[in-house]
């Protein structure tokens, strides 16, 4: 079946880097390898970020392993200034950032994996900014079930409006928890479809599998 929210990886918004859908190698320069392992590899890690200006970003708050947690990835985000004249991402929302690129379940973040997480903020920033036609930094509900449609969900009702009632504040969502519901929409979308071998849209889980995959979202 043709999942949701898999047309370009983020939704079908500009500002994806060609090619990349979760879990599949990156073409390009250098060794060909999956989204968030070359951070284990030192050479082709200097190679790649020469010159790139989101290594200054990440390097002034990477530890000595070369990864961010969630603290560190909140004050890179919040220094880059990509929430704009939103408020600064919560650590809530960096750490399920985190959460959705951690294939190795370390909870922290590479240099290319950050990368990605750029890419795809930046397309739900310009998303949202373009529904918050009032400026407001908020977008109404029925806004936020326009946007899940946009980015190739097909929900039920009852789960649009579940969404709306977890990411909401008195009747508004705000960027924080606009970008907070698009992180797990997509890591769930993404922990259920690797388990969906026969792409029918149903799983049997184990407890401990389905445990282990939602409680670190």
């Amino acid at each position: 079946m043709a999942y949701p929210g898999y047309g370009g990886g983020f939704g079908n918004f500009r500002g994806q880097m060609p090619g990349m859908l979760m879990g599949q190698p990156v073409l390009g320069p250098g060794p060909h390898m999956f989204l968030g392992e070359y951070s284990r590899h030192p050479a082709y890690l200097d190679s790649y970020s020469a010159g790139d200006p989101m290594w200054t970003y990440f390097t002034a708050v990477a530890g000595q392993d070369g990864e961010v947690d969630a603290e560190e990835l909140q004050k890179c985000l919040t220094q880059s200034g990509i929430s704009g004249t939103y408020s600064p991402f919560s650590l809530e929302t960096c750490r399920i950032m985190i959460a959705m690129l951690d294939r190795d379940y370390t909870g922290k973040m590479g240099f290319n994996e950050f990368k990605e997480l750029w890419t795809a903020l930046n397309a739900w920033k310009q998303h949202f900014i373009t529904i918050d036609q009032d400026r407001s930094g908020t977008v109404e509900p029925y806004e936020l079930n326009q946007a899940i449609a946009a980015m190739g969900y097909r929900l039920s009702p009852q789960t649009l409006t579940a969404i709306v009632r977890r990411y909401s504040k008195n009747g508004r969502i705000f960027f924080d928890d606009y970008v907070a519901c698009c992180v797990k929409l997509r890591a769930l979308t993404d922990f259920f479809r690797r388990r969906d071998h026969l792409q029918e849209g149903v799983v049997n889980f184990v407890y401990d599998d389905f445990l282990q995959g939602t409680m670190s979202i």
